[in-house]
């Protein structure tokens, strides 16, 4: 006979993970304010293999509208200017010969409402992960009731499931919230 928890942690698993990857994805969305993060997604060419721009160059945010990468070798900054100007981030790169520097331009209120309308879908797809792991516990925990589990047992499952289900629902809901906020603010 099998245990609740079977059904459970993946469930579980599924869940943050789907919490994690909009994290990440909201992360990556600028928001007119300088973040190293959005750099993450650029790969540079660097001795015959793709790199993140992080592995071969410092990159800081000195404020609230640049972002500063110093190359650890001269040859690296025609690679990172290239790698920024065909990315999709839309920004081009000064270099004066020692730093290269990302100005993040203000967002208009039209970019800001289809900024917030993508951060929306992000969350969307992830409370569909979330709804999705929920539907596979409880038809798991209806399948085991048919192989003996005892029908109360998988009542209290289901029940723990909505649980775990309300619980990632939610923290989807506050990073929406904050991320919202973030571009909101001008």
């Amino acid at each position: 006979m099998t245990d609740v928890k079977t059904y459970l942690d993946p469930a579980e698993e599924k869940m943050e993970m789907a919490v994690e990857y909009l994290d990440e994805t909201l992360a990556r969305i600028r928001a007119g304010k300088a973040n190293a993060k959005i750099l993450e997604g650029i790969r540079v060419e660097y001795y015959g293999s793709a790199v993140p721009i992080s592995n071969v160059a410092n990159v800081s945010v000195p404020d609230a509208r640049t972002i500063a990468i110093t190359p650890w070798e001269k040859a690296m900054f025609k690679e990172i200017e290239k790698a920024i100007i065909n990315s999709e981030l839309g920004i081009t790169p000064e270099n004066n010969g020692e730093i290269i520097r990302l100005t993040i331009p203000p967002l208009t209120e039209d970019r800001r409402k289809a900024l917030v309308k993508q951060c929306k879908g992000e969350a969307e797809n992830a409370k569909v992960s979330v709804r999705n792991a929920r539907r596979d516990a409880i038809d798991g925990l209806k399948k085991a009731v048919k192989n003996g589990m005892p029908e109360d047992v998988s009542k209290d499952g289901e029940a723990s499931v909505q649980k775990l289900h309300d619980k990632y629902l939610k923290k989807i809901d506050e990073l929406f919230a904050a991320k919202e906020k973030e571009i909101l603010t001008v």
